[in-house]
């Protein structure tokens, strides 16, 4: 098979590339490992903000897959590329027939390989009813299957929350959603930590008593107050307690989970000797997101480690140009962010790739317009997954500057 782009990943990102490539005129093909394209946006249900507007996920999936073969755009769902050869070669195989591979030959590729779930390993944990956070959400919101009756969250981001929530509206009984212990898989499990990246998401909270306290939490002594005097019944948000001063300790059971064990910590999340049991049939563990990059790697990309991109990317520029000829990224492979600054990536890697193809009289101009767009979503988001997030793509920038070789 040969065509001008081959995308990697039907998400938010990869999809909005493919449409602004497709509706130029540039052949594109867009390999997704999943049955049905949209990534992470099909399981997406949440509020924005406090305009009480719902994100409604799905339909902008939908949405996206519509333009996108309005635009010609050819989609390979349940197929996985296993292997990248410069040039491009792209080795695709079938996740679900005894099929041949393909590979299929380009002149560019971009990366929209989207995050993983970072999995903290704790006493129980691979007991039947223990689940991350993700698979709750695909769970509640795309099959409509309640991940079980009793549930307890351990972990408290953005993505604990929201889905949470959804479990609640779906019919679990949600019984709370503690911290994470604290070991080498979760480092930062301590209350004072905890309140310094929630910080910034308190002035989209539905209580008024927590979007106040926000202003407390932005000096460093007002984060030790407010973990010192957190209550230890916790706060409800949605009806659901969230208890910042208990940690789980263990998951309890021998064929299947049966109760949980739960420890009162200090605030700088060291344990105390009060420990309590909890029944619950399901634990759904929230370790975080990191970005998805080994294709890349396999590929021969530089990477750099920033804390406000949430792990390892590989090293791109402002136009998501890799050190890589010919070889883009765009989306969560990026840096952890939302899916609107996601699909805001992808059309400007989409714009980018045009412009290095010489495709659809793209110009500086419209590049520009393109990353200030990028930047004017990520300014505005409501759900930021690091408080440093913006700082972090500075660096970026200046770290291309500095160090970029091309091969």
């Amino acid at each position: 098979m040969k065509t001008d782009v081959v995308v990697v990943g039907g998400g938010p990102a990869g999809l909005s590339a493919a449409i602004e490539m497709g509706s130029r005129g540039v052949r594109v093909v867009v390999v997704d490992d999943h049955h049905t394209p949209g990534g992470k946006l099909l399981g997406q249900l949440h509020e924005e903000g406090n305009a009480k507007n719902w994100w409604k996920g799905k339909e902008y999936a939908e949405d996206l897959i519509r333009k996108a073969r309005s635009a010609n755009v050819q989609i390979l769902s349940g197929k996985q590329v296993w292997g990248l050869e410069a040039g491009w070669k792209v080795h695709v195989s079938d996740l679900t027939k005894n099929e041949e591979a393909v590979v299929i030959s380009a002149e560019c590729v971009l990366l929209a390989t989207g995050a993983v779930e970072k999995t903290v390993p704790l006493p129980g944990w691979t007991l039947p009813g223990v689940i991350s956070i993700g698979a709750a959400q695909v769970m509640t919101n795309v099959y409509g299957v309640l991940p079980g009756k009793k549930v307890i969250v351990a972990g408290i981001d953005i993505l604990s929350l929201s889905i949470a929530r959804a479990m609640k509206l779906a019919g679990a009984d949600v019984v709370g959603i503690y911290m994470l212990p604290n070991n080498p898989f979760s480092p930062f499990s301590s209350p004072i930590s905890q309140l310094d990246t929630l910080k910034d998401l308190t002035t989209h909270a539905p209580s008024r008593w927590i979007r106040g306290s926000g202003k407390l939490l932005k000096s460093k002594t007002g984060r030790k107050l407010a973990a010192r005097f957190y209550p230890p019944m916790g706060i409800k948000m949605w009806g659901i307690p969230i208890y910042m001063r208990h940690s789980l300790n263990a998951i309890i059971g021998q064929t299947e989970v049966v109760s949980v064990s739960i420890a009162k910590i200090d605030v700088n999340g060291g344990l105390t000797e009060k420990v309590t049991n909890i029944k619950v049939d399901c634990v759904c563990i929230s370790g975080g997101l990191t970005p998805l990059y080994e294709l890349a790697a396999t590929a021969g990309c530089k990477f750099v480690h920033i804390e406000g991109l949430s792990g390892v990317v590989p090293l791109h520029n402002r136009e998501l140009q890799t050190n890589i000829p010919n070889l883009f990224v765009a989306g969560n492979i990026t840096g952890i962010e939302s899916a609107k600054v996601s699909m805001a990536q992808g059309r400007l890697a989409g714009l980018s790739i045009c412009k290095q193809l010489n495709a659809g009289a793209v110009n500086v101009a419209e590049i520009e317009k393109g990353i200030n767009h990028v930047n004017c979503v990520r300014a505005t988001a409501d759900i930021l997954f690091h408080p440093n997030v913006i700082e972090a793509r500075s660096e970026l920038e200046r770290l291309w500057k500095e160090n970029v070789v091309f091969s």
